[in-house]
């Protein structure tokens, strides 16, 4: 699993890489309670506004952490969106995309660096 500095995750699964946020990022927004997911097919230049996530706290965007193809949204998350605070390293991903240029996952942190970043 790697990290970006605003505050996502992403994990490799068969070929694609699956998209959400941290825990940390989880806590600060509070009670999310509504999410805005993008069209499965849209073709994504890194940090372009991919989400939209409203909290009781504030609204946020999640971008694009790579160029790549939006292959596949967790729909789930339209009609339940809590479940981003229950678990958002988990069950509650974003989006599945098809990462064009791999060599972009090169700048994230491991764990260990994002846990040093968020202290």
């Amino acid at each position: 699993m790697k990290f970006t500095e605003e505050h996502e995750w992403l994990r490799e699964e068969d070929g694609v890489m699956v998209v959400g946020i941290t825990i940390h990022a989880a806590e600060q927004l509070g009670d999310v309670v509504f999410v805005e997911l993008p069209d499965e097919g849209t073709t994504v230049s890194k940090d372009d506004e991919v989400v939209v996530i409203e909290s009781v706290k504030a609204a946020s965007d999640i971008l694009a952490p790579v160029d790549g193809e939006i292959v596949e949204v967790n729909s789930a998350l339209a009609d339940n969106p809590s479940a981003v605070n229950e678990d958002p390293q988990g069950e509650a991903w974003f989006f599945k995309m098809r990462v064009s240029d791999a060599s972009q996952m090169d700048e994230f942190m491991d764990e260990a660096g994002y846990q040093k970043f968020i202290s």
